[in-house]
Formats: structure tokens, sequence, C-alpha cells
């Protein structure tokens, strides 16, 4: 399987990467909630061409799963799996479902009060859902649909939680605008590929946590409002930097095996910016699949693991890609029990008969046939490791979806304006070893240092658990600190003092509080730290993963671009890095 990140954060106007050991700089450039000329959007700046791999890449999509019903508890079964077509996931490079449901245990029933009453259904799983889907081979899930918000507000800050450090790379959700309509991006034989997700189901709620927008918070991607604008701009960036293009929507019309003429639009103005491949669910039926101007379709999916059998027919669509085009696409049929749950594999005349039927539907859609199965695969390393993408980064102003999530003193107070502040896009190792993608703002003097710094720590492997802006926990430094975030700016005092602490200058960065802890006057901070206080970190020793010591890289790498280790001062605090104050 690919090395994934959790939940990919925004970015925006691109800087080179600084990328360790690999051939030639990243960029990087995710979607924005900043206003979009109309849909479609001109077509990209054609990127150069990649150089040819030679390989193909074998990608598996399946449709909606979720776990209600009998199959409520199968999540926390420790052998779990999606069923016995969870081969065909595990077969493939990169394979992707549609999760219909709320990722959480808590949170309260939303409203959906523009749904028809008899048709109002709340689905919810536990993040232990993402182990499960792990060990069906799935490399990526969308929440992007009619139920990702089901619980509220307070189940989708479950949700996105929950996607920060589980098993499967989670799309479709995010803090602000900007992060539900950002892709997420790995390097997979040698392809760049980026996997955008949005839900272009009809609307069951006005709440704005169904469809985020600029200044809206915590929200689902969708193509409804300015989403549509915002996802058709993430495609086309994606496009322009090289990446094979990979949209999956939650579309269509429930029992519907025909596309309706707004999914046939929405298909338009993706392929016209630059989507690849183009793949949804949401209609409960297989739907027709094939090309259309250069882009490989699929109008529907159907569902997978369900709680009922009565749409039994299923399957998971393969699609080779070799070079960054569709060379073979391929339904392997399977059929869903009466009781429910994850689908059988067909063979023989039931298999054949399947997939005749299921190349009938492309009879209704504007689609071409697609290049069909692909006769020889490649042959597969079984005990190849999986390797980390390459380190990718981003430098940019802060733009109105940031400014308007930022919390705490009002900025005039602040010591340093706003622009002179930079927001920085890094990818991060992971306690569990895989890739992530987070935030950090610092001061726009140091920006490009910081960056070096994190590709080093990057091409080592120093992990840290999450990244994210101290304004996801409301600018709290506590909280940010009990959550184990790295952090850099936020406006703020020394504590327990009228100065202000170099994080208001964005000249400070902490790093794996957990394992790195302030002790101020006697008292460990956060609390959880305290098992790691008397941790050697002498260099002598071996320390503990996510903990800072003398010598290790992370100390070497601070110390290079001329910053000071928190861990020497009389109050040691060992998660903090500060530049030198300016002459």
């Amino acid at each position: 399987m690919p090395s994934r990140p959790r939940l990919v954060l925004a970015a925006g106007v691109a800087v080179a990467a600084l990328v360790a050991g690999a051939p030639a700089p990243v960029e990087f450039v995710p979607a924005t909630g900043a206003a979009v000329p109309p849909a479609p959007a001109p077509s990209p700046a054609p990127a150069p061409a990649p150089e040819a791999s030679g390989e193909t890449l074998r990608l598996a999509f399946a449709g909606d799963v979720h776990f209600e019903g009998d199959l409520r508890d199968l999540p926390s079964a420790p052998d779990s799996t999606l069923g016995p077509m969870s081969d065909v996931l595990r077969d493939a490079d990169l394979a992707m479902v549609n999760l219909e449901s709320a990722l959480t245990l808590g949170g309260t029933p939303a409203a959906k009060e523009l749904e028809d009453a008899a048709q109002r259904y709340w689905f919810r799983t536990g993040p232990a859902a993402l182990d499960l889907l792990a060990r069906s081979g799935v490399d990526v899930v969308s929440v992007a649909n009619n139920h990702g918000a089901d619980y509220g507000p307070a189940g989708l800050a479950d949700t996105i939680a929950a996607a920060e450090t589980g098993a499967v790379a989670v799309v479709g959700a995010g803090r602000t605008d900007r992060q539900a309509h950002a892709p997420y991006r790995v390097n997979v034989k040698g392809t760049d590929i980026a996997v955008h997700a949005a839900d272009a189901s009809p609307a069951e709620s006005a709440d704005p946590t169904w469809a985020a927008a600029p200044g809206t918070g915590r929200g689902l991607a969708s193509t409804r409002g300015p989403g549509a604008a915002a996802l058709t701009a993430a495609v086309a960036a994606s496009a322009a930097r090289g990446d094979l293009v990979v949209v999956y929507l939650h579309w269509g019309e429930e029992g519907n095996a025909c596309p309706v003429p707004a999914q046939q639009d929405l298909a338009a103005t993706l392929t016209a910016a630059g989507a690849d491949i183009i793949v949804g669910t949401h209609a409960h039926t297989p739907a027709g699949a094939g090309l259309r101007d250069g882009a490989y379709v699929g109008y529907g999916l159907g569902n997978f693991h369900w709680y009922h059998g009565r749409e039994s027919e299923t399957g998971v669509l393969r699609l080779s890609v070799r070079d960054g085009e569709v060379v073979g696409d391929e339904w392997v049929p399977g059929r869903i029990a009466p009781q429910g749950g994850g689908p059988a594999p067909l063979s023989g005349d039931a298999a054949a008969a399947a997939v005749a039927a299921w190349q009938g539907l492309r009879g209704c859609t504007d689609l071409a046939p697609g290049p069909g199965p692909v006769a020889a695969p490649d042959p597969v390393v079984a005990d190849a490791p999986p390797g980390l993408s390459s380190f990718a980064s981003s430098i940019e102003p802060l733009g109105p979806s940031v400014l308007s999530a930022m919390r705490g003193p009002d900025p005039a107070t602040c010591p340093v304006p706003l622009t002179d502040l930079r927001l920085l896009t890094l990818t991060h190792v992971g306690f569990d070893g895989r890739a992530r993608t987070g935030e950090l703002i610092v001061h726009a003097e140091v920006a490009s240092d910081v960056v070096e710094v994190f590709a080093a720590l990057y091409a080592a492997r120093f992990p840290i658990e999450r990244m994210l802006l101290v304004d996801e926990f409301g600018g709290d430094d506590n909280a940010s600190m009990a959550a184990n975030n790295t952090s850099a700016y936020n406006c703020r005092r020394v504590a327990g003092q009228p100065t202000w602490s170099n994080h208001a200058y964005g000249r400070a960065i902490d790093i794996n509080p957990v394992q790195n802890p302030y002790v101020l006057d006697g008292a460990v901070l956060p609390p959880a730290a305290a098992p790691f206080l008397d941790v050697d970190r002498t260099g002598a020793t071996p320390a503990p993963p996510g903990v800072i010591a003398d010598g290790d890289i992370v100390r070497q790498e601070f110390e290079r671009i001329g910053w000071e280790w928190g861990g020497l001062f009389s109050d040691p605090d060992y998660q903090h890095f500060s530049a030198p104050e300016r002459p």
C-alpha cells in the first residue's frame, strides 16, 4: 500500500519544495476558499510532460460503505474487514471508497430540515472504522456526502480529529472550507496523484456544516454554492502541477442508473478543469462508465458494504493507468447478501452476465467505451516496504480563509502585523510512520529557514504527532499542548509575564509538547507529558520517538539556523525553539 497522510490541510500559492533526495522540486498547490471565476474554469497552463515511468498503476474504486443495523459492532472486531472482496482492494496500488457516516460516537442528530421527514436517516460509526477500512485494503475514504455531518458540528469535529491519526487518508472535510476542498496527495510508482472529493447530492440542511464556505468554519466539501467553483479551482491547480487528478463525488439521483443532467454538466466542468478520473456514488445502484474528452468517468458505483441487500448488485471498478492515461478498465462484480454486509465476488456465468449488464449501463450516458481490461498485470514485489511521498512545502501570505479562522487578541494589538506573517504547508511524518501534511504560521523573515528544518526532519523520519494552526484550538496554548500539537504563531504573552512571547512574533515553534514538556515552577505542561519529564535527553541512549535530545536532528537543524532550544532554559521548555532577537 502507498504510505498516506491523514486529513490533508490547506496550502496556497506554491513555492519550490525542498525535496530530500528527489530529482526535482515539488510544488504544493491545493484548493482555496477564495472567490474564483464561475465554472467551468479555464484550462490550466500545460505542465511539463512527466518522464514516462513505464509502470502501470492499479486503482480500485468501490461505492457506499457504512456500519449500521446488525453491522454496528463490526469495526470493533479486531479482524473485521469489508468482506471477501477486500482482496480486490488490497491488490490495488490505491483503493478508495465512500464512508456514508460521521466518524463519531457522540454529537446530536442534525436537523436535516430540507429532507422529506420520511427519508431522514442518521448514520455514524467510531474511529475504529478507519482501521477496518485499512485492513480491507482501502487507502483513501471520502466523507463528503449526505451523512458526513449527520451528528452536527460536534460529530464533524470528531470526524476531523479521527482523520488526523487514522489508518486511512480522509478527504472531503476540514476545519475550514480551504481544508475541506484540499486534495489528498501521494506518489505511487513515480506518479503524483491528487485525490479530491465533494458532495454533489441534494442539500438536506441549510446549515453551513454541510457545504463549507469561506468563514463558516468546519464543514464538508460540496459543489453547492461557492463549493462548485472551489472544487473546480482545486482540480485545475492539481492538473497544472502535473498530478494524476482523481475526483470522487457523491452525486446522482437515488435509484436512477442513468446520470442526470447535473452530473453530466459537472463531469464536463471538471474534465475541462483537468480531471483525469471522475467517479462517484449515491444512487445505491451501479451506473455507466467510460471515456469523455480524455477523462474516465464512472457515474455510479452502487452500495458496497451496506446494512441490507435490497440493492444487491455491486462491484469494484479497477482502472489501469500508465503515464497519466487510463489504459484499462474492468468491472469486478459482486453481490450483497439479503442480510447486508460486504459483497461476495461473482464467478463464471454470473460474473459474465453482471459485467455485460454493467457495460450496458453506458447506453444512457454521454460516454464512449473504456479501453477494457489490461491482460498482463505488472509483476508485484511482495515484500517491498512502503515508501513515503516526497517532502512538499509552500510559503504564502495569510489569505482570507486563514484570517477568518484566526482566534485570539485583536490583531491590531499584536506586536507584528499579519501582513508580516506567512502560512507554511509542510509534509511531516506521523508516529505511525506515514506521511501527513500540516500547517505553521511564522514570520516572513524566518519562513525559508523553517522549511529547510522541516525538510531535514522529514528526511530523518523524525515523528510529529500533528501540526495544526493554534486557531484550531481557539488560540488556547494549553489545549494545543494537550493535543500534542506542533505549532508556531500565537499572539500571546509569556506565561505569567506581561511581555510578548516569541510566538506572538512568529519566531518560535513548539514541537511534540507531550514528549517534550514545559516545566514551569515545578508544574509539567501539558499534564500528559509527565511520563516524559525524566527521559534521558543527553543523547547517551536512544530517545523515545518524538523526544528532542542533545545532538539529534531537531537540535542540529534549529541550531544550524541559529535558533535557541528551550530545554536549556532555567525553567526547561523542551518543546520550544525560538529565533534570535533581531538587532
